[in-house]
């Protein structure tokens, strides 16, 4: 069992990663249409269905894949291909030591839902994340185009000066929670969230955030991309599938940011007010009251879908998509609901606490790194881009000296506390 179980998170883990990358292309796309107050992607169907226009992620997969690989002539054809890919690989491992719930216990067996409970996490997640600048670099290089070298050089240089603020300003955290596994500080946070680290070390919070956003190369720090000044930066001469790849590593590398943005500051996979002990205790009850709601959120669903339908507005399938998901939504959330009040729930066996109890702290982690998602493109769409020498004169002249003096001080208070005083 102890062997399936570490090959389910080896699988499991990182294709959740993976399963978040179209959902952020499409809320992206959708998001930066309503910020722009217009529709965004909304036309590609199959049989009618469109479903909000996600289906044209589909359409530029088919159209990525079709499309003609093409190599420059002087460009170095190894490091040309291995230079996505290192980006890739670099996100999806350092998933290995993202805690995505609390030990499960179902009889004598112990179960982690994380690949790797390392005791030095943070330092494997730093180790590892830094190797993407590897990858950047060699595609600006061997690309054999100025503007590309000229990203990778703005990547790396970015890269390594923000990474010193990243790591001062997350040493206060260490010296609070005296651990630098990433399950045991989301376990010093506890459930309240008046104790998670966002509370009680907010400057660190604010600091770690923004490098993030560097790290990543993100709106406003996405200057090694600088369409206005270098086209498309590091990824200018790529194409089809090696181009989708640091497309995909961008988003990746969002979702992998949220989550230790979440494990750090927010508590990770604590469920609000609600412990581990809570939840295996409250099971019965809480499962009643789940239900209960998706039932009644599946029925009101299901209704505004119905009320939306208007025949001969396009004249096709389209017309019937809102019924085509509005009747299953009404019928599956009123049988939900006639089962709990009519019959009930059926007695529940021995190992479904513990098992529902984890399943709400996977989702609970989940909800949370998908918040910060949001928060990756709404300022993507709300902040305008720096110059480069305002990325680096803020990088070493504001960010460092302030992640000093947060570590200052929290050394201080923890020398105060110690003391008495």
């Amino acid at each position: 069992m102890e062997i399936v179980a570490n090959i389910a998170k080896v699988v499991f883990i990182p294709v959740i990663v993976l399963n978040f990358i179209p959902l952020l292309i499409w809320f992206e796309r959708k998001g930066a249409a309503y910020i722009q107050d217009r529709r965004g992607p909304n036309r590609a169907q199959i049989f009618g269905i469109r479903l909000g226009g996600i289906i044209h992620n589909l359409a530029d997969v088919i159209k990525l894949l079709c499309k003609e690989e093409f190599i420059p002539a002087g460009a170095n054809r190894f490091y040309f291909v291995l230079s996505p890919l290192i980006i890739m690989f670099v996100y999806i491992v350092t998933t290995a030591v993202i805690p995505f719930g609390d030990l499960v216990r179902i009889g004598e067996t112990a179960f982690s839902l994380q690949i790797a409970d390392l005791n030095v996490g943070i330092l494997y997640l730093f180790a590892f994340s830094s190797l993407a600048v590897y990858g950047i670099m060699l595609a600006g290089w061997s690309s054999n185009n100025k503007y590309s070298f000229l990203g990778g050089l703005r990547a790396s240089s970015q890269m390594v000066s923000y990474e010193i603020s990243m790591g001062l300003s997350i040493m206060s955290l260490f010296m609070v929670a005296e651990s630098l596994s990433l399950q045991q500080i989301v376990q010093e946070q506890g459930n309240l969230p008046w104790h998670w680290f966002v509370v009680r070390q907010p400057l660190a919070f604010l600091l770690f955030t923004v490098a993030i956003f560097a790290e990543t190369n993100r709106t406003p720090f996405d200057l090694p991309e600088g369409e206005s000044e270098l086209v498309a930066g590091f990824h200018v001469e790529y194409s089809s599938m090696k181009f989708a790849l640091f497309f995909m590593a961008e988003y990746a590398a969002m979702v992998v940011g949220s989550a230790v943005i979440v494990s750090l500051f927010f508590g990770g996979w604590q469920v609000p007010f609600l412990s581990t002990a809570d939840l295996i205790e409250g099971a019965p009850f809480l499962t009643r009251v789940l239900l209960l709601g998706l039932g009644v959120l599946s029925v009101l669903g299901g209704l505004l879908l119905v009320i939306q339908f208007r025949p001969h507005k396009y004249g096709d399938l389209r017309d019937f998509e809102v019924l085509t998901f509005g009747v299953p939504a009404l019928l599956v959330g009123a049988a939900v609901i006639a089962f709990l009040f009519l019959v009930g729930l059926p007695v529940l066996p021995n190992w479904y606490p513990p098992v529902f109890a984890a399943i709400c702290q996977v989702i609970t982690f989940l909800i949370k790194v998908a918040l910060f998602c949001f928060f990756f493109v709404w300022v993507r769409w709300t902040v305008p881009r720096f110059r480069y020498d305002q990325l680096m004169g803020f990088g070493w002249k504001g960010m460092l000296p302030l992640s000093l003096v947060n570590l200052f001080v929290t050394g201080l208070y923890l020398l105060f506390r110690g003391t008495g005083f």
